[in-house]
């Protein structure tokens, strides 16, 4: 989705917004589960998932050592675990039936990489996308957010073709309100089209040991 001509936000503006509508979702499940404004808070945060989908995207066309892109992933999901389960009350030791959404990033990115790989058949494609779905089904955002990376990463380049493939999964994540909840709040998954489309394909502050630590570093303060 990115503009390439400099106008518009680049990556480093558009993860610090993704950390503050992560924060007023987090804060308001946690803290406003009883008020009128959780529901509109909720909506905002909704954008943070679509958001760090496709920087998962961006950064396999752009990493130079992909197993050690997987690793930083790894360990991020990891250590995000316990802090997740401890921040909604669940058990840590049930990873089979809740985790973060650490996971489905990692499954995301393996599912690119698998579909990517042109001596794999399609029908192996097809499988190994399945397991990766299905091995995502019990983290935060499970194969949505597999899908999304997917998505992202095979039209890399057309937000025509993104946008058009991300509506159609997002309609499957509505789709999933009939069984799991029935908020509102999950059509704020398509405030995230405006801003990706404003993505002017830059990194912004060029500190990779910096910023971007402190971006994962701030994701764990805030769900401890």
């Amino acid at each position: 989705m990115a503009q390439q001509n400099g106008i518009g936000f680049n990556a480093n503006q558009i993860k610090v917004l993704a950390i503050g509508t992560m924060v007023l979702d987090h804060g308001a499940s946690v803290l406003l589960e009883t008020s009128s404004w959780e529901w509109c808070l909720r909506l905002l945060g909704r954008l943070t998932a679509p958001v760090m989908c496709f920087f998962i995207a961006e950064g396999y066309h752009h990493t130079s050592n992909l197993k050690k892109y997987m690793g930083r992933l790894l360990l991020l999901a990891v250590i995000s675990h316990v802090p997740f389960h401890l921040c909604f009350g669940q058990d840590v030791r049930a990873i089979w039936r809740s985790t973060d959404v650490g996971f489905s990033l990692l499954f995301g990115l393996v599912a690119l990489t698998i579909w990517d790989r042109s001596k794999i058949s399609l029908l192996k494609k097809c499988m190994g996308l399945a397991l990766c779905c299905l091995l995502a089904y019990s983290a935060d955002w499970n194969y949505i957010a597999v899908l999304w990376i997917l998505g992202f990463g095979i039209f890399y380049g057309d937000r025509q073709k993104q946008s058009l493939f991300f509506c159609m999964i997002a309609g499957i994540y509505l789709a999933q309100s009939l069984i799991y909840d029935s908020s509102l709040s999950r059509f704020g998954v398509f405030l995230a089209i405006p801003l990706l489309w404003h993505y002017n394909g830059e990194r912004g502050v060029k500190n990779p040991s910096g910023f971007d630590r402190a971006f994962t570093g701030f994701i764990q303060l805030i769900c401890f």
